[in-house]
Order: C-alpha cells, then structure tokens, then sequence
C-alpha cells in the first residue's frame, strides 16, 4: 500500500508546518515547561502586549482578558498543546499572564457528618 500523495496547489491546514511550530517555540524542546494542564485558566494582566511580542503571544494576551482554557487557547489558535504550553510559559515568566486551577465544586459534606451536626444541635 502506498501512502496517500498531496495535491498541487493544495495547502496544508496552517499549524501543521513542522518548521513553524519550530520558530514559534524559539528552538526549545519545553523541557521547562510551566505546570499547566488543558484544563488551567489563563488571564492576562492589564496592558497592551510588548512589541517584541510574536503574534501568537499577542493573540493569546488579546484572547485572555477574560480567563480562558488552555485547551479553548490551543482550539482558538490552531495550535498544539505542546506549543501552546511552551508560549504560555514564555508570557508567563515575563509575568504577562496568570495562570489559575480551575475552580471545582466542592465535594459534598458526608450525609452523617450533617446528621450528627443537625442532632447535636437539636438537643441544644
């Protein structure tokens, strides 16, 4: 079986250039990779992005002036999470963006911890 061949004149989809997820990570393999997940939210600080900003990172501080995902980030910029991990560790080492855990709901007391509680202040 011969593997499918591309079409002339065909593009590739735009973050399938190897060479482009190459220059945007700067070269680095993310070995200091800050402790993000596709589920932390990330919000810029106030202020315009710095002119020596790539467009991507100036994209993401555009995107998170309201506290987006990484994964929602990586969907919006039609990037890998891997790339993206390594620009939001960029921004967030020159302190341009926080990144938060997500807020979760809080388990739910156990039911006869709250019995005890409603008996015991029954008999006061």
């Amino acid at each position: 079986m011969t593997p499918p061949q591309r079409e002339r004149g065909k593009q590739e989809p735009e973050g399938s250039n190897p060479e482009r997820l190459y220059v945007l990570t700067g070269g680095t393999d993310g070995a200091e990779r800050a402790p993000i997940d596709l589920v932390t939210l990330i919000v810029a600080r106030s202020g315009p992005p710095p002119p020596t900003a790539q467009p991507e990172q100036a994209a993401v501080l555009r995107l998170c002036r309201r506290p987006l995902s990484v994964a929602e980030l990586s969907a919006y910029l039609a990037l890998p999470f891997s790339v993206v991990t390594i620009l939001l560790t960029d921004l967030l080492s020159a302190e341009l963006i926080e990144s938060r855990a997500p807020i979760t709901r809080a388990t739910l007391p156990d039911r006869s911890l709250l019995e005890a509680v409603m008996h015991g202040l029954q008999k006061l």
